[in-house]
């Protein structure tokens, strides 16, 4: 068949991407939203003031579709484990089938617990239990990244299990699993990082609204929230980032060695700001680099020693270009954030945050980056563990199912088309919903008082009266 030419391994590890990165579109934006919704809910009910309430209502219903499309997406990924990893899912199910299992049980089960409350409550329940709610729901998104995070940061740095005669990974102990020696790291930055993506999309709208001059009041609140986060989150992440650099230089210094695109292990090794990684000549060309630069980032040392890709022979390797760029990718944006926050700090102190054309255009623009830094994270992250899917104990070639590569390829196909459609649909009513922005609701939308239902029935009751007299 005209197919069969293809590789099923590197089919299969492209329809996971293509679907994972779908995926983490959604957590990534609705952790940060859960929480900002948290707050927002709290200011309501501590100043009572209405905006508020316009701003929390708008912004749970795009919550409301931004977490559904996070549910099918990932539901999506559980059957790959069968359908084309079953292999890999067969060695390694003692172990990463529980923390799986308690993500469902611990975050999932109290989400969708809690969530139609948060949705439909607002009428029908008090003040206290609805806001509850939205905490609760916002503290399920973070159970969740725990789970999902320790669960991937084990197949980093794996530890605490041991390998039977049949090649199946048995836990040995369950604390080593799960605080493995990159979760801390990884899930700080990864929470941080869905902060400051929710940040940037409600500074982008906001942006939008003071452009157009429409839901001034409204967006000016949302603006100030979203650069408060931009100047103070922003030099944390960074700060976490470094951190994570770190951890991973000492637990996988390949995946290092190709984020640096240094191949000889050494001292005074250069910071590439540009350049061309070529795998045949294992030398990285056009270099716009500063002299030491990477290894004083890494060790605190010009002459600090950082590994090479050379250290391993090119079977080990990951792809180096990828991971090179899709590093500076992250890291510029990175700093493109920051250096909206310190505008946007610059512009408060001076009494035009609100009214300048230029940077609200520039925060338009950068709506969209949280996101595109988030798939640059995961891409260095899982690309630059290659060639293992558990690194350096199970190797992604040998966790692939028995199937060819036609039929890959078909539900590849698939899955890009119904993505388009479902996913393209789902966008498009946010975009409606952004474009329609707050309104103020009826009264019959409001937190439902028991006192006033108690008022409506007596004065129903004696009109009835009145009529029978």
């Amino acid at each position: 068949m005209i197919l069969n030419f293809l590789d099923a391994a590197l089919l299969a590890r492209i329809q996971f991407a293509f679907t994972v990165s779908f995926h983490i579109i959604f957590p990534s934006f609705t952790i940060g939203l859960a929480s900002w919704l948290a707050i927002i809910e709290l200011l309501w009910l501590r100043t009572g003031n209405n905006v508020y309430e316009q701003i929390y209502r708008m912004w749970v219903k795009i919550f409301a579709v931004c977490f559904g499309m996070g549910v099918v997406s990932g539901v999506v990924l559980s059957y790959q484990f069968g359908t084309n990893w079953s292999v890999f899912s067969d060695k390694i199910a003692n172990v990463i089938g529980p923390l799986l299992g308690y993500e469902v049980l611990t975050a999932f089960f109290l989400e969708s617990s809690f969530l139609g409350i948060m949705l439909f409550g607002m009428k029908r329940v008090s003040k206290r239990m609805h806001f509850a709610s939205t905490c609760i729901v916002a503290v399920g998104t973070i159970i969740s990244a725990f789970w999902i995070l320790s669960a991937n940061s084990w197949m980093q740095t794996p530890q605490g299990f041991e390998i039977d005669q049949n090649g199946l990974l048995y836990p040995t102990s369950w604390m080593d699993i799960i605080f493995n020696p990159s979760f801390s790291v990884r899930f700080f930055h990864m929470i941080t990082a869905a902060y400051l993506t929710t940040a940037f999309v409600i500074a982008g709208v906001s942006a939008y609204y003071l452009w157009k001059k429409v839901h001034v009041q409204v967006a000016k609140i949302m603006f100030g929230m979203a650069m408060l986060m931009a100047i103070f989150v922003t030099p944390l992440q960074i700060v976490i980032g470094h951190m994570h650099g770190e951890n991973t230089m000492h637990h996988q210094p390949l995946k290092v060695a190709a984020m640096e695109g240094n191949w000889d292990r050494g001292g005074n090794k250069p910071l590439y700001l540009f350049g061309i990684p070529n795998e045949e000549k294992e030398i990285t060309e056009y270099g716009i680099s500063i002299p030491g630069g990477a290894s004083f980032i890494l060790t605190w040392n010009v002459n600090g020693e950082i590994p090479g890709l050379k250290d391993v022979p090119k079977s080990d390797r990951p792809p180096v270009a990828f991971v090179f760029w899709s590093f500076r990718v992250m890291v510029a944006i990175g700093f493109a954030m920051l250096l909206t926050g310190i505008i946007g700090a610059f512009l408060y102190f001076k009494k035009r945050l609100f009214n300048t054309k230029a940077f609200q255009f520039w925060c338009m623009a950068m709506t969209p980056v949280g996101f595109i830094a988030v798939l640059a994270g995961w891409f260095v992250t899982e690309v630059g563990r290659q060639p293992w899917s558990v690194y350096g104990i199970i190797r992604t070639s040998d966790g692939i199912s028995p199937v060819i590569a036609e039929q890959i390829a078909i539900t590849l196909i698939g899955f890009i088309i119904v993505y388009t459609f479902i996913f393209g649909a789902g966008s498009f009513y946010i975009l409606k919903l952004i474009t329609k922005g707050p309104v103020n609701e009826d009264s019959n939308e409001k937190y439902y008082d028991h006192s006033k239902q108690k008022s409506l029935i007596e004065a129903i009751t004696t009109t009835q009266g009145n009529k029978n007299d």
